[in-house]
């Protein structure tokens, strides 16, 4: 039985939050095309779960892109096809320029030329860099402090400049942490490497690594470890839905932030994770790391305003919870 809803192109479909993203637009009755060049992405988990299309290549291949536009009535664009290490974007900066920046350009001007004029963008906190204040709302100044940041601001430059100039129209979300899985078991995190501080937890937690890291202990908070805003996965997935839904009824170009609007420091979810795991997992305190905010939060206010959005899933022990389901089950 086919959908009565539009198709909905997925960049990224088979990446942590892209393929969370694919199973609230598959709930909600959307035809899903997923676009991933599965360097990062896992086929597994859209061949066995998602069970949708997948194409895999890669946004800077305009000739693939218009193949797909010309053989599919494709109705809007998520994007979140992105390299998203910090670190690594800093050492290789022309691999984040490359394919952040000139494949979002591809991939829009492949629109344009389809006439496909709804775009949902997988953007970033990391675009305001050292917060001024906190909680950070969306018009905080944005003055990233690494090329991936820098990378994702330039794509909400172009969105905007493309919304002038052609009337494309576009969400972007620019989010924090993101963390656990989907409630189910189904899906979850798997990076490789992984960087993310719950998994790294769980995974000691698992007998994977000896230890967990915690780089500083002085910072100016209450434990003196750093603060960050944790939000549920599904949550975030289901917040670009009511993105999509807004602007396939006419939305405004708009942008929010998605966060939980509370932090929880990295002790915290240590002691959480131990709690949850009834598993010892041995902490390692470290010199602070260079370019760590002490607090990073965020004010989601304007989404839950416009978009009727509010996170289902915050209390850092469901988090916590789902993630390590998924982690016993995917690494166990």
């Amino acid at each position: 039985m086919s959908s009565t809803k539009p198709t909905i192109l997925v960049t990224g479909g088979a990446g942590y939050i892209g393929s969370h993203a694919c199973l609230a637009l598959k709930h909600a009755g959307y035809d899903v095309i997923i676009l991933d060049n599965l360097v990062y992405g896992h086929r597994d988990l859209v061949e066995k779960v998602l069970q949708v299309k997948l194409v895999v290549g890669d946004t800077n291949d305009r000739a693939l892109l218009d193949r797909l536009f010309q053989t599919h009535n494709i109705a809007a664009v998520m994007h979140f096809a992105a390299y998203t290490y910090v670190g690594e974007s800093v050492t290789e900066p022309a691999k984040y320029y490359r394919n952040n920046v000139t494949g979002t350009l591809t991939l829009l001007e492949a629109m344009l030329a389809a006439s496909v004029k709804n775009f949902v963008f997988s953007s970033t906190c990391a675009t305001y860099g050292v917060p001024e204040t906190i909680p950070i709302p969306e018009e905080h100044p944005q003055n990233p402090i690494n090329p991936y940041g820098v990378t994702k601001l330039m794509v909400e430059k172009i969105l905007a400049d493309f919304d002038r100039a052609y009337n494309l129209k576009s969400v972007f979300f620019r989010y924090f942490n993101a963390a656990g899985a989907d409630p189910s078991g189904l899906l979850g995190e798997d990076h490789s490497p992984e960087s993310h501080l719950i998994p790294l937890v769980l995974f000691t937690a698992l007998g994977k690594r000896k230890s967990i890291s915690i780089f500083g202990t002085d910072y100016p908070t209450p434990d003196g470890t750093c603060i960050r805003d944790y939000i549920h996965v599904t949550d975030l997935a289901n917040a670009h839905l009511l993105g999509l839904e807004y602007l396939l009824k006419g939305g405004d170009t708009e942008v929010f932030n998605l966060g939980n609007g509370s932090g929880f420091s990295v002790k915290e979810v240590i002691e959480t994770a131990r709690t949850v795991t009834q598993k010892e997992i041995i902490a390692t305190e470290c010199d602070r790391r260079p370019g760590d905010s002490p607090i990073l939060i965020g004010t989601s206010a304007k989404a839950r305003k416009i978009l009727g959005w509010s996170p289902q899933y915050s209390e850092l022990t469901q988090i916590i919870s789902d993630a390590w389901k998924w982690h016993q089950k995917r690494h166990g």
